[in-house]
């Protein structure tokens, strides 16, 4: 139980559950959050395994200096769990660009910022494991949540390209998709468009107040749900894609229905777009 975990986005959810479980399970920890004071507690427990390290990853150089700090701790970095993220809520044509970016920015840009401070650590290690929390959403488009689905839809894009690329290296790489859970995902953390289009009331706005509706009921255990985070990456053959929850699997086979019926109806026009055979 030597590996080195470094989790971000550590004071609530996800990362909150997962830093607590595998400091319990023995391994070692890096909790980081945007206050240390969120996650004082949980590093109290564990003065010897755990350390807590201020991190907004949309700041380049708090990145460098967390990385730096696990390092000069544990001198080493074995899993990284990218967690930190946000939501927000908002029509396509009612997003305010300003929100747009900086979810994109914490979404993406800072899971991207992140696990290349740490891909050389990894391949100087010749192993580790990146692990990237992207959501349902991030495979099944929702109305209200479309810059959201963009964000994640990014992080699977990425984490597929990051798989191949260093497979050789003994890097492995898996992205997570939950569904509902209950986390603050649809209660504080995320943010609501100012701009009201009353067109959009049946669309995007009838999803908004469903998913709002049922924050703090979602059937998503997080503790289960970090639970089943340790078993993939302390499975000898983890998968690249997890998803949790029934609903990621209900609806993540619709999306495969979906896909089938396109590709299947449009073949001919597919094949009849490249030059004919010689």
């Amino acid at each position: 139980m030597n590996k080195v975990w470094f989790i971000t986005g550590c004071s609530t959810g996800f990362g909150r559950e997962l830093s607590q479980l595998v400091l319990s399970m023995g391994y070692k920890a890096v909790v980081a959050a945007r206050k240390i004071d969120d996650v004082k507690d949980i590093v109290e427990k564990y003065p010897d395994s755990a350390i807590a390290v201020k991190l907004d990853v949309t700041k380049p150089k708090e990145i460098t200096t967390s990385v730096k700090e696990a390092m000069a701790k544990f001198g080493q970095v074995d899993v990284l769990v990218n967690n930190a993220g946000i939501g927000y809520f908002g029509a396509i044509e009612e997003s305010e660009e300003d929100e747009v970016r900086r979810m994109f920015e914490i979404n993406f840009f800072g899971l991207a910022n992140m696990t290349k401070e740490v891909l050389p650590i990894f391949r100087k290690q010749r192993s580790g494991h990146v692990v990237n929390i992207s959501s349902i959403g991030g495979l099944v488009a929702y109305p209200a949540v479309g810059f959201y689905n963009a964000t994640k839809f990014a992080v699977f894009g990425y984490s597929e390209a990051l798989a191949k690329e260093t497979a050789h290296l003994g890097i492995k790489v898996t992205v997570v998709a939950p569904s509902g859970f209950r986390t603050d995902w649809a209660g504080r953390s995320a943010n609501n468009s100012k701009i009201v289009i009353a067109d959009y009331e049946p669309s995007a706005h009838a999803n908004k107040n469903n998913i709002r509706g049922y924050s703090g009921n979602q059937p998503g255990d997080p503790v289960r749900a970090a639970k089943a985070i340790v078993k993939a990456v302390e499975s000898e053959n983890p998968p690249l894609r997890l998803l949790l929850g029934a609903a990621a699997r209900k609806n993540g086979r619709l999306k495969l229905e979906e896909l089938k019926k396109d590709f299947d109806t449009w073949e001919a026009t597919t094949v009849g777009a490249d030059f004919p055979a010689e």
